[in-house]
């Protein structure tokens, strides 16, 4: 373990492993993925399928390992005993820092199917990235807003109906979809700006939540809702990788999901209430299970296990 470092020393050098692992990992999955689009037969491409799963399993391993040698990260883990690595999930957290996705990596690594994340269209045009992602099949949505739809009617419901068709190729393959309802990380000027009925969320986007249900319900089997509490307050990347130790408390809480939650979000109003009622409840006790988890850490209570 490299704790003997200088803080900016470890940093550079975690901010160096990402990006050498991104390149060394993303350029086999770019190879596999255009042989799968020139081989015709669905043998092959299942093959293929599988194969940068597998790639993608491994450049997140290495990414958990890297963190492992650069600094103490301490969890305490609740709940991942009823996971499943052969179910879908739709998984819904909180979030707080960029570091949230290297937690969520490394608490879901081999106990779910490999993690996905809904993107906006626009983020294919990232370097590297935005090409694995789209190898790896990460949905990408194209949302239409209010005012282009009052200019285009003849487009209403097509960003749902396109979601839902790129959806149907996870029917054969258990996967994760991962949401991060708040839509942006958590900070305590967003939550006075917002006035957010919780004092440690930002108000949940209830409406991105309901378009992924509606996509992909006939494919999901459970819910999956993560809280994520950074005991000694929330780092960005950069001051997580130069720190020498973070502790992280992560609740996990998997249920089935309701059929009374898939409906028509943005055109049944009976429904879009019913559905925000039930994810503002849900995010009132994950508010105060933050609360509790803060409390219980400045009381000393609770254990943390090294590098879980």
């Amino acid at each position: 373990m490299l704790t003997h470092l200088t803080g900016f020393t470890r940093g550079l050098l975690g901010i160096t492993a990402f990006i050498v692992n991104t390149i060394f990992w993303a350029v086999p999955i770019y190879i596999v993925s255009l042989f799968k689009l020139t081989i015709p037969f669905k043998t092959i491409r299942i093959i293929c399928d599988t194969l940068i799963n597998k790639l993608s399993y491994t450049w997140m391993y290495c990414n958990n390992l890297f963190i492992d040698l650069l600094k103490k990260v301490e969890y305490k883990v609740q709940g991942i005993e009823a996971l499943e690595i052969d179910q879908w999930y739709l998984v819904m957290a909180n979030h707080q820092s960029w570091v949230d996705i290297i937690v969520l990596q490394k608490i879901f690594h081999n106990r779910i199917p490999f993690v996905k994340y809904f993107l906006k269209r626009e983020l294919i045009w990232v370097p590297i990235l935005g090409l694995a992602w789209w190898a790896m099949d990460y949905p990408f949505m194209k949302r239409y807003s209010a005012e282009f739809i009052k200019k285009n009617p003849h487009l209403q419901g097509k960003d749902l109906e396109m979601t839902r068709r790129y959806c149907e190729k996870f029917k054969d393959k258990p996967t994760s979809i991962i949401n991060f309802v708040e839509g942006t990380r958590f900070t305590s000027e967003k939550q006075k700006r917002q006035n957010s009925p919780y004092r440690l969320l930002l108000k949940p986007k209830s409406g991105g939540i309901s378009f992924v249900l509606s996509a992909m319900g006939e494919y999901i089997n459970k819910i999956i809702d993560v809280t994520i509490v950074y005991t000694d307050g929330a780092e960005s990347l950069w001051r997580f990788l130069c720190s020498s130790r973070t502790r992280i408390h992560v609740c996990v809480n998997v249920f089935p999901i309701d059929p009374g939650l898939i409906g028509d979000y943005f055109n049944d109003e009976t429904f879009r209430d019913h559905f925000q009622n039930w994810i503002n409840n849900l995010w009132s006790q994950k508010d105060m299970r933050i609360e509790e988890i803060l409390l219980e850490s400045e009381r000393g209570k609770g254990s943390f296990a090294l590098n879980f």
